[in-house]
């Protein structure tokens, strides 16, 4: 498994490299399942003073033979902020192993209302808090009151199910998911609306 420390704002130290390293090796359970690749870990920190409960942030991006998985901590220093990240990463690659069980012994919910209620229950706000407020202006992505970050990202996947669909935006801990789903071929967006219900909006391509 390789693990890969950048720092934002900041240089990482060597002592902390080999921290993060140590606290990783709680996911190591995990690497038979999932086939661990590569895990991303990105420190920033935080000048504005007034953002002292946030001074740092720890994102961590886990890429295996399955989907990616994200997940991202704040808290008042580096260590603790990645301590909570750490907690996310296992619990989430917990509720993996525990999905992949279920469809290996044949017990998958049959409809689409079974399979996202335990997905309705670990959204829920007091359980992955902690995210950044971010607002979408155009093609720009403006997190806070600034300053303005812009952000482009590829991607490739697969076509997949609604299904495979939602349990990947759960994964990695965003409101909406993009994907092409498998039936109908077209680039599709699920989302999550208020009370924990999901929408899907799909792009038919005219002409």
């Amino acid at each position: 498994m390789e693990i890969v420390v950048t720092g934002r704002n900041s240089e990482i130290s060597e002592r902390f490299r080999s921290h993060v390293t140590e606290k990783l090796q709680r996911i190591e359970k995990f690497d038979g399942r999932q086939r661990i690749n590569r895990v991303e870990v990105e420190v920033t920190h935080e000048k504005n003073p007034r953002q002292h409960d946030k001074a740092a942030r720890v994102e961590m991006t886990l890429r295996s033979r399955g989907p990616v998985v994200r997940v991202e901590a704040n808290s008042t220093d580096q260590h603790s902020a990645l301590d909570a990240a750490v907690d996310k990463l296992e619990k989430r690659l917990r509720k993996m192993g525990e999905r992949q069980i279920r469809h290996r012994d044949k017990h998958a919910p049959a409809s689409i209302e079974e399979a996202t209620a335990d997905l309705r229950l670990a959204g829920s706000p007091d359980e992955d808090s902690g995210e950044p407020h971010v607002r979408q202006v155009a093609t720009l992505e403006v997190q806070g009151d600034g300053p303005l970050v812009v952000r482009e990202k590829d991607h490739t996947s697969p076509a997949m199910t609604l299904d495979q669909a939602l349990y990947e935006m759960e994964l990695v801990g965003h409101d909406f998911f993009l994907f092409v789903e498998k039936d109908s071929m077209k680039p599709s967006v699920v989302y999550r609306r208020k009370g924990y219900d999901y929408g899907v909006i799909r792009l038919s391509v005219e002409g």
